[in-house]
């Protein structure tokens, strides 16, 4: 693999083609748009399977992409074979050793403030709140002290997690004084963390893919309960649901123009993004953003609900500057978590006729792993089973998600 690139194409490095599962379809949807596919990652490229293979045009292995020198070299490989058009990661933890290498080797995208901001809890809601975007009270800590002045002034709940963390991972909440010392001891080896107010009210995501500085695609998701609740509590199926309503006014309409204003303030360009957000009685509240696509299958929602390959419509942003596709809004799509009842090995699922001969023709995919073991509940949506389903009325598939839970039971030894 030591020709030279053409010259004739827009080269893109592609940051992890491999792991998680859906991060092939990136690869796929640069090569099918016209794009010269260079991709770094720590599997070894014989790993690979031949239809991964065959949309890579140049690989280059290390043992850490998350590692600025190991990834440094690995562009600057590609470079020294042809010109880097663009360097892009999907992953969090990906994105800012992509945007150091990024300015270092010369390449457009996102840049290291935008994606230091995207990722630092505090200085993003610090400059948010600058900008008189509304955004809860939060502040970064190192110390017992800190943290008590916080509540004095904010009062309890509070929220406490990584300063650059994804989802709710490290993410507690704490209701007294009693609870403090313990929960930060609990972030050992991290000199500060990031303590928010807590905000009362419904959670959800928007999530957009913006050319230039301006939205070109837009979804929102409605979480059922919130994430913390969902991510600490066993019997809960908890369950995310795109709407196909986002183009209504009202709400929606006050949503894109908080997502609009967010991405401006935070510098977004040509980028995917994921903003979670708060409505409840002080009103709509910004929660955090992401300067990349949601996980936990999330596009393939937005794809199945919307009829269209959501991720060729990214790399029609990255590759040609403009998206083409238009999303159909023909579906609610949404994903419902089943638990496991212990921890163990899951031996049986009961229930899976029933919803079958009720919702078949609704029922996009599922996951039953019958004799695996279980995955901590705070692991995720897609950690142990779960189904996914779509319907035209979004209310209806709420009442179908909500069935599912109540009928069917995970059970393990």
């Amino acid at each position: 693999m030591l020709a030279r690139i053409r010259w004739l194409t827009v080269n893109v490095v592609f940051v992890e083609p491999n792991f998680p599962r859906n991060q092939r379809e990136y690869p796929r949807a640069l090569a099918a748009v016209g794009a010269t596919v260079m991709a770094v990652g720590e599997t070894p490229w014989e790993w690979l399977d031949e239809e991964l293979q065959s949309w890579i045009t140049h690989y280059y292995q290390v043992g850490s992409v998350t590692d600025v020198d190991q990834l440094r070299q690995a562009v600057q490989h590609f470079q020294s074979i042809g010109w880097v058009d663009r360097l892009e990661a999907t992953i969090e933890a990906h994105t800012l050793p992509a945007a150091i290498v990024r300015e270092e080797c010369g390449i457009p995208g996102t840049s290291v403030r935008t994606t230091w901001l995207c990722r630092d809890k505090p200085a993003m809601k610090e400059a948010l709140r600058s900008a008189g975007v509304p955004t809860a009270a939060s502040a970064a800590v190192g110390s017992l002290e800190q943290l008590r002045a916080f509540t004095d002034e904010h009062g309890f709940p509070i929220i406490l997690k990584p300063r650059d963390g994804a989802g709710a991972s490290g993410t507690m909440r704490l209701d007294s004084e009693d609870q403090l010392a313990a929960a930060l001891a609990s972030y050992t080896g991290v000199e500060s963390i990031a303590v928010e107010e807590f905000v009362e009210g419904h959670e959800g995501f928007y999530d957009t893919v913006s050319v230039d500085g301006g939205i070109a695609l837009d979804f929102a998701c409605h979480y059922y309960p919130g994430v913390l609740e969902a991510m600490r509590t066993r019997w809960i199926s908890p369950q995310y649901i795109s709407t196909n309503r986002v183009d209504s006014a009202g709400f929606y309409g006050e949503l894109r123009e908080l997502g609009e204003r967010v991405n401006e303030v935070l510098g977004i360009q040509t980028s995917a993004t994921h903003m979670e957000y708060f409505n409840g009685p002080k009103g709509l509240r910004f929660s955090e953003i992401g300067a990349r696509p949601p996980g936990v299958g999330c596009w393939d929602l937005y794809a199945v609900g919307n009829e269209m390959d959501i991720y060729r419509a990214w790399a029609d942003a990255i590759v040609h500057g403009q998206v083409w596709h238009r999303p159909s809004r023909a579906y609610a799509a949404g994903i419902i978590a089943l638990r496991p009842d212990r921890d163990g090995r899951i031996t049986h699922i009961d229930g899976i006729d029933e919803i079958q001969h009720r919702y078949a023709e609704w029922v996009i995919d599922a996951h039953l792993p019958v004799g695996a073991p279980t995955q901590p509940v705070e692991a995720g949506y897609m950690a142990n089973a779960w189904i996914r389903l779509r319907h035209p009325d979004y209310d209806v598939l709420r009442g179908m998600l909500d069935d599912v839970g109540r009928t069917v039971q995970v059970h393990a030894e």
